[in-house]
């Protein structure tokens, strides 16, 4: 028996891995979080599963029904959206069957930004522009940020920042990105991204709040701020040029 972490990606249910669909279709126990993995996937459970939607459960009563799993020798597959290794809450949940000695292993899934980035044909590292991407987010009911860990350090570099967990709090994010980045700053709000209902509002740290306010977005929401978002002039990166030469590309 075994209790599988399978991250089910952003949203859209054919971007799930072929190893995580794969798991599912097999295990008789399926906790998934349901305001956040589509239907879909869950519905790929075998006949008779034991699917069960851990949005209103706690911690404890999460792990009981792996134990409970565990005793009857069924594995679980334990569905995440995006990718669960980003704020998947899935370390004290390991944590927890580490003490009771129940197996888990984790399979990936494609995460929030890299399904942002593709929906607006962005790369998000450019030469000369940006060639760093954080991944964050800001201090809100959730759990505290380290002391040393804020906006303002991440932006001093210059680097594209992916924001997580944060559209209510875009008023400090403008506020701390501004002095650095200057209000005419690209910024992307991606709202449910490649669900049907996806909204992406383009604009810039000087007028992105008016523009997430009208939408009428709350959460369930990423937001992209840098430079690379801009249709900008940009080097061709060194991969690809013709005087570039590496071992699978001698120089001739």
């Amino acid at each position: 028996m075994t209790v599988h972490f399978i991250g089910a990606g952003p949203g859209a249910a054919d971007l799930i891995t072929v190893r995580g669909l794969a798991i599912i279709r097999r295990c008789p126990v399926v906790l998934y979080a349901g305001s956040l993995v589509p239907p879909e996937v869950v519905a790929e459970a075998p006949d008779g599963a034991r699917i069960l939607d851990t949005a209103p459960l706690h911690l404890d009563e999460i792990v009981a029904e792996m134990a409970r799993a565990h005793q009857a020798g069924q594995d679980v597959a334990r569905v995440h959206s995006g990718d669960p290794s980003l704020y998947g809450a899935i370390a004290e949940q390991m944590r927890r069957l580490d003490d009771l000695g129940i197996p888990y292993d984790v399979t990936p899934g494609v995460p929030a930004f890299a399904a942002a980035a593709a929906a607006l044909k962005h790369e998000l590292t450019l030469p000369g522009i940006s060639q760093t991407i954080v991944l964050t987010r800001t201090a809100t009911r959730s759990s505290a940020m380290p002391e040393d860990e804020n906006l303002a350090a991440y932006a001093a570099t210059g680097a594209t920042l992916a924001i997580h967990l944060s559209v209510t709090n875009l008023a400090r994010v403008v506020r701390d990105l501004v002095p650095l980045y200057g209000a005419d700053c690209p910024v992307v709000v991606a709202y449910r991204v490649s669900w049907p209902d996806e909204k992406l509002i383009r604009g810039t740290l000087a007028d992105i709040r008016d523009a997430v306010k009208a939408a009428g977005i709350t959460r369930t929401a990423l937001i992209l701020v840098g430079r690379v978002l801009d249709e900008a002039v940009f080097d061709d990166s060194r991969l690809y040029a013709a005087d570039h030469h590496h071992v699978l590309r001698p120089k001739a």
